[in-house]
């Protein structure tokens, strides 16, 4: 496993990390192939985790706290989110601060991850959702002080909204963020405009997020695709965004190298870019553990192909099914 440096904080983290949303909440998970997959991760080389308390309502964080306690030799980077107060996401320009993370509210939230991890600290904690409105309120700019302060956190970030990549700029010339969460992929390749560079600039560390479209970029994912009831993406793939977005999957499929399959391609097109810290791929199945961290094996895709897929960007906007 290839490790990078995580911006400012110099941590020497696995370039393929591991998110835990699809470990809490969705249709099919269960805790025992989760556990199982976890720790199939930790032998691959993985060392950086990224949950959230709204992950079911803590559970995915206490699966991460299980995960340290059985792996006590190995540091592992745990990252994690406050969820906003009025559990609305994303959020809106008009949303006010204080409804979204006053002190108390910050506090509280980080207090519950931290014992649900069973930890006296938390590496990086992040903003579920943020909007640049709130930059200059010095509301958080306290409450993240005191925690790291405390010792209570290690570094702080933000989880950016969804097709915003820019909205967080603002925020990070504060010099208060230590790392940006982005979705970054081969449609989404909006924040390589701005955010990157500024990124790069600043020493702030780059986690990429939703590294196959929400299922898209695997190839799995047709105009016939259904999900079960209740499941998150029943609700994301509205027919507006299930057609166009497997229309853009089918224009991939001739790019696929024979050697590899769309999804390797996928995380192989974000390692490409150096900018990136670590990118963070669902992993329930230790099929999928070992197929995705075999990507960390420092080859990249020829040049010819890159240049193919950069021209597979998409820019779209948030709407109501886009949180």
């Amino acid at each position: 496993m290839e490790k990078r440096l995580f911006g400012r904080t110099k941590w020497a983290v696995s370039e393929v990390g591991y998110g835990m949303w699809g470990m809490a909440g969705w249709t099919e998970s269960d805790d025992k192939q989760s556990e199982k997959s976890l720790d199939l991760a930790v032998e691959q080389g993985v060392n950086f985790f990224d949950t959230a308390w709204g992950y079911g309502e803590g559970h995915s964080e206490k699966l991460l706290g299980r995960l340290v306690k059985r792996h006590p030799s190995i540091k592992l980077y745990t990252a994690s989110k406050i969820p906003p107060k009025n559990f609305k996401w994303p959020a809106l320009p008009n949303y006010r601060l204080r409804d979204s993370y006053p002190t108390d509210h910050i506090m509280e939230y980080t207090h519950k991850t931290l014992k649900n991890l069973n930890l006296e600290q938390i590496d990086l904690m992040q903003f579920h959702t943020w909007d640049d409105g709130w930059t200059q309120e010095e509301e958080w700019q306290r409450a993240i002080e005191d925690l790291k302060t405390s010792g209570k956190i290690a570094a702080i970030g933000l989880s950016l909204n969804r097709w915003e990549p820019e909205n967080g700029v603002k925020a990070i010339k504060t010099g208060l963020i230590d790392a940006v969460q982005v979705i970054y992929n081969i449609f989404d390749q909006a924040p390589e405009d701005v955010l990157f560079p500024l990124c790069k600039a600043l020493d702030i560390a780059v986690i990429a997020r939703v590294p196959f479209d929400e299922g898209t970029l695997t190839g799995n994912i047709t105009k016939e695709t259904t999900f079960p009831e209740g499941d998150w993406r029943a609700s994301y793939f509205v027919p507006e965004n299930l057609i166009a977005s497997a229309e853009r999957a089918d224009l991939l499929r001739s790019l696929v190298p024979d050697e590899m399959t769309m999804a390797e391609m996928a995380l192989r097109f974000i390692l490409m870019n150096e900018d990136v810290s670590t990118t963070i791929p669902g992993m329930r199945k230790a099929k999928n553990v070992l197929a995705n961290t075999a990507t960390s094996d420092g080859k990249l895709l020829n040049e010819e192909l890159l240049n193919e897929l950069k021209n597979h960007r998409w820019d779209r906007k948030p709407t109501s099914w886009s949180q």
